[in-house]
């Protein structure tokens, strides 16, 4: 690609970001579509007296002042310890790639453009100029490479070293934080044998009871999901014939004197009433013991019991009893908790093969992709093709349509990855996101990188290439890295810069909102309440780290373009997790490990292929030098796994042997123990995830009021009213007060933000 292609693709995206910004910038004063940028923070609002018409129909940058200046105290309130990791994940990007851009800037572009190791090449472009491919062999400046190398990776892990030591320390605080959540009593017992003489409700308890006689409190067996929502269709049915039906009809009169005073029935007629319910009862225990999964909460007294629990064995069979620490109420995942535990392994095979034969199936379009970036040579060997000739139309199917197109086909990635993750039968919304969040990085490392950089060098030797041993794959990256330079930084622009205008705007809800309302002049709410996608926010920013370690010494005019998009996404997603998400389960922190792993791979990737490359300059002792660094780097992986890592997958004993004598000294954990039972109500879990979808939001400002966003006045609790809305301080339901005094009551984790509205 050269550099009209560049422009033209810069131009374009620009263009696009711009105008969606402005466009949001006005938008979201509008009272129509409070709903969308505003998520359920405002139930209703009224107007100031002063005129401000013109002001709703300007674009003004006030949302990002509002988002530089939250803190990060206000995110946590707003999207809990998530949203803070995530963008810790963003400020560790802006921090490293801000020193990577400093010094390739000033040091290594200079250097590769004056290179002139490409003097003799024909088929050089203005940008192949300015990478390492430039340098002549053997050059003395290969070694200013190599000290930007070692200044990166240096200030990479030590930035590494302290957010995840942040990250491990607040989701120690997190604990502290929820006390009385559930999920510190609760277990979850998978795997339980079928008996032929008693149901699974009556094998765990007597389990339970007989091994586990001094912690354990009850439990609750699983039913079939599709069982629990018949029951629920069945008792609304019985309830709306209940109470449409006359009573007169139902009260029949006889001998008996005793009448009631209502109707002037008799007594004998309630009676009946009585003893057809205690019937219509029995079948329904009979009918929901039929309906039992192999699966049970079980409750204890004490955290750290149930702490014990989850980690032990419980059968000389292991695929029986097999016991974890449960999810949050909110957070459990019940269709998958019905699955057979001994089918599990078949499920996460079959995913396994169906991942592979999905990315091997995706090498189609980004070989296509790569074709549109060589049309020059698809011309020479397809003639139909050299009807196009206009120079304009060239940069514009060169520079901007490859990555488009790329762009276009990636949609369909994160669904269906999400629709894997539900297959292998994650036990909670919160596992099941991150696991797809792991399944998109890998397809996103393999099929965005190293498939457009193979693809790329095979459309340019068509067919050509032969890689019979891992040296020559390493080989071939570091020499065909550098010349994908081009590709790359479009893409940052198009994925990058234009799809945070794309998330800032909300296309999608904001049209669909529209058409709800002022096309088919509904009352109630198109737009429902969501949660953030972390599983396709965080791929996408390590996948900008990727390219930023990889070609930062190789190719750095892609710094710049990374450095924009990691600034406009720090402003841009502080403003959707304070004003659009919603809160309704967490990782506590689970995504930062991924992101730890994502980094050391890709500096680690970054130093070999530079090791390989100086080798090719023939500079022995650069190549040499990189040796050192890599293990290094290794080494500095190992400490930090068994440093933090397993504050990650386990709790600590000592904390909760704290709480829980601190709650028995003050009397707190009998009234907590007594509440346990009722958090997890599956009828009652499932009935409200039915409302969220059912029912619409509270009312909003009618349409055609003279309001916007900027004239509602918020009253925040026990605070004077006159405040703004954009100042509005979110109050979240459980937290301690400021006195430091919590109450005993089990904490489940809030659907919304609660703010009051004057």
């Amino acid at each position: 690609m050269d550099i009209p292609a560049l422009l033209t693709s810069a131009g374009m995206n620009i263009g696009i970001s711009v105008g969606m910004f402005s466009l949001y910038s006005i938008l979201r004063k509008q009272p129509l579509n409070v709903n969308v940028y505003f998520g359920q923070r405002i139930a209703t609002g009224r107007t100031r007296s002063d005129n401000i018409c013109f002001e709703r129909f300007t674009p003004s940058a006030s949302w990002i002042k509002k988002a530089w200046d939250a803190s990060e105290e206000d995110i946590f309130a707003c999207g809990g310890i998530d949203a803070v990791v995530f963008l810790r994940i963003v400020v560790f990007s802006i921090r490293i790639f801000a020193i990577a851009t400093i010094l390739c800037t000033f040091l290594v572009l200079p250097l590769n453009y004056f290179g002139q190791g490409m003097v003799r090449l024909e088929d050089a472009t203005a940008m192949d100029l300015l990478t390492i491919g430039n340098v002549r062999e053997g050059s003395r400046w290969l070694w200013a490479h190599c000290f930007t190398l070692y200044v990166v990776s240096a200030c990479a892990c030590t930035l590494l070293y302290f957010e995840f030591k942040n990250v491990a320390r607040m989701r120690l605080d997190q604990v502290n934080r929820f006390p009385t959540r559930p999920s510190n009593f609760t277990v979850l017992v998978r795997g339980v044998p079928w008996s032929p003489v008693e149901s699974y409700n009556e094998s765990v308890g007597k389990f339970f009871s007989n091994y586990y006689q001094s912690s354990y409190i009850s439990h609750q067996v699983v039913y079939r999901f599709g069982a629990v929502q018949q029951l629920m269709e069945d008792a609304e049915m019985v309830y709306n014939v209940m109470t449409t039906v006359p009573v007169k009809q139902c009260c029949e009169p006889n001998a008996n004197p005793d009448r009631c005073g209502l109707c002037g029935a008799r007594s004998n007629s309630f009676k009946v009433v009585g003893h057809e319910h205690k019937c219509t009862g029995q079948k329904v225990d009979d009918g929901l013991k039929e309906k039992e999964c192999e699966a049970a909460l079980v409750f204890f007294k004490s955290r750290y019991d149930a702490l014990v629990v989850s980690h032990t064995i419980q059968s000389a069979d292991p695929m029986l009893w097999v016991t974890q620490l449960a999810p949050e109420p909110r957070d459990v995942f019940w269709q998958n908790l019905c699955v057979p535990y001994n089918l599990l392994w078949i499920r996460k095979i079959s995913v396994f093969i169906a991942s592979i034969v999905f990315s091997v199936l995706f090498l189609l379009p980004t070989t296509f992709v790569q074709g549109l970036m060589k049309i020059q040579r698809l011309q020479a060997a397809f003639p139909f093709l050299r009807r196009v000739r206009d120079r304009s139309v060239i940069n514009l199917i060169t520079g901007y349509l490859p990555s488009l197109v790329l762009t276009v086909f990636l949609t369909i990635v994160p669904p269906l990855m999400m629709l894997f993750s539900t297959l292998e039968g994650a036990v909670s919304r919160s596992t099941r996101k991150r696991s797809a969040c792991a399944k998109i990085l890998i397809f996103m490392f393999w099929n965005v990188y190293f498939s457009n950089i193979l693809s790329g060098s095979w459309i340019e030797r068509m067919g050509k290439l032969t890689v019979t041993s891992p040296k020559d794959l390493a080989t071939l990256l570091a020499e065909l890295i550098p010349r994908q330079a081009s590709f790359f930084m479009t893409y940052v622009m198009t994925s990058g810069w234009s799809g945070l205008s794309f998330e800032l705007l909300q296309p999608v809800p904001l049209v669909g909102n529209w058409l709800f309302k002022c096309v088919l002049m509904r009352d109630d709410d198109f737009v429902r309440p969501i949660t953030f996608s972390y599983h396709t926010e965080v791929t996408r920013v390590l996948l900008f780290g990727l390219l930023g370690f990889t070609f930062c010494i190789l190719a750095p005019l892609i710094l710049p373009f990374l450095l924009v998009y990691f600034f406009f996404a720090f402003l841009v997603y502080r403003n959707q997790i304070m004003n659009v998400y919603y809160v309704k389960y967490q990782t506590d922190g689970s995504y930062w490990p991924l992101a730890h792993n994502a980094t050391i791979f890709s500096l680690i990737l970054t130093q070999v292929v530079a090791g390989i490359l100086f080798g090719m300059k023939k500079s022995s002792s650069a190549s040499t030098s990189t040796i050192p660094l890599i293990i290094g780097t290794a080494l500095f992986n190992v400490f930090c796994k068994n440093r933090f890592l397993p504050l990650f997958r386990n709790r600590a004993a000592q904390v909760l042997i704290e709480m829980d004598r601190d709650d028995q000294r003050s009397g707190k954990l009998d009234e907590i123990v007594e509440k346990l039972p009722s958090a997890y109500n599956q009828v009652e879990l499932c009935a409200e995830m039915m409302e969220e979808k059912e029912e619409p939001p509270p009312e909003k400002p009618k349409k055609g009021s003279d309001e916007s966003l900027k004239d509602l006045e918020i009253v925040k609790p026990d605070s004077p009213s006159g405040e703004s809305l954009e100042d509005v301080e979110i109050v979240k339901p459980g937290s301690p007060s400021e006195s430091g005094e919590q109450s005993p009551q089990v904490e489940i984790e809030p659907d919304s933000n609660i703010v009051s509205i004057k």
